[in-house]
């Protein structure tokens, strides 16, 4: 089976299971994210929130279960179905993992050349498209070494919405900046959901972004080694009967 025609989810994960040699990291691991949706990833450290990424946007096969991208099962498919799940998708790596000795405009119309055939006239255009987009008109020559970090971030969501995707995944795009830039991030963040009717998949333990833009929550557990909770995060800070849970969505505020 490699696809789900009955599944309305963008992105849905059936029964995974992540396993390195004898070392079980997430067991049994099922949820699904509609179309449009804004999900976070949350979990303490070594919980398998990068790693559950990994394995959604095809980096890593699991042990089990499997993964769907737009109904395609990425964990059984075809390589010509697998390359149609990857142009659906763009991904914000952790750190922006801009190619340093590339410029900005490189960076971002390399996706671009890799998967289709536009002429490089057309790449230029797009590229200041996605520029503009995100606030960095003008700064194509740049290279990652003479840009801020938050200016690296948003080079990366540049870069990641170069083939515009239906599905963003985004890995702690907010880590290490200072709280105006972080908030600078989360309301682009919210633009593109908003204006490109972008699904968008957030791992992250920043809890400011998490009130500022996700609409659902799942937390996983490296005890139980799956989620122990899921819901909007005012639920999560309220209703939770779980203590982790309570004691993450309500830190600094007890």
């Amino acid at each position: 089976m490699t696809t789900s025609p009955a599944s309305p989810a963008a992105v849905e994960v059936r029964h995974l299971r992540v396993q390195y040699g004898d070392a079980l990291i997430l067991d049994d691991i099922s949820f699904a994210v509609p179309p449009r949706d804004i999900l976070a990833i949350l979990g303490g450290s070594g919980s398998g929130k990068s790693t559950l990424m990994r394995h959604m946007i095809g980096l890593e096969r699991p042990a089990a279960g499997q993964v769907f991208i737009d109904k395609i099962n990425i964990t059984q498919c075809s390589a010509r179905q697998f390359n149609m799940a990857l142009k659906k998708i763009g991904v914000l790596f952790q750190g922006s993992a801009l190619i340093s000795s590339m410029t900005v405009g490189e960076n971002v119309a390399l996706p671009i050349f890799e998967f289709t055939d536009f002429s490089k006239p057309a790449v230029d255009k797009m590229v200041q498209v996605k520029l503009s987009l995100v606030g960095l008109e003008g700064y194509e020559n740049h290279f990652p070494a003479e840009i801020s970090g938050g200016m690296k971030k948003r080079a990366g969501l540049a870069r990641a919405l170069a083939l515009n995707p239906e599905i963003l995944f985004l890995d702690e795009p907010s880590a290490g900046l200072d709280p105006v830039t972080a908030a600078e991030i989360d309301r682009l963040i919210l633009d593109i959901n908003q204006q490109l009717k972008t699904t968008i998949i957030i791992v992250t333990h920043e809890l400011a972004s998490i009130f500022a833009v996700a609409r659902q929550v799942i937390m996983l557990d490296k005890t139980t080694k799956n989620i122990i909770a899921r819901g909007t995060p005012a639920q999560l800070k309220t209703q939770s009967a779980h203590p982790y849970v309570r004691q993450f969505f309500n830190r600094g505020l007890e």
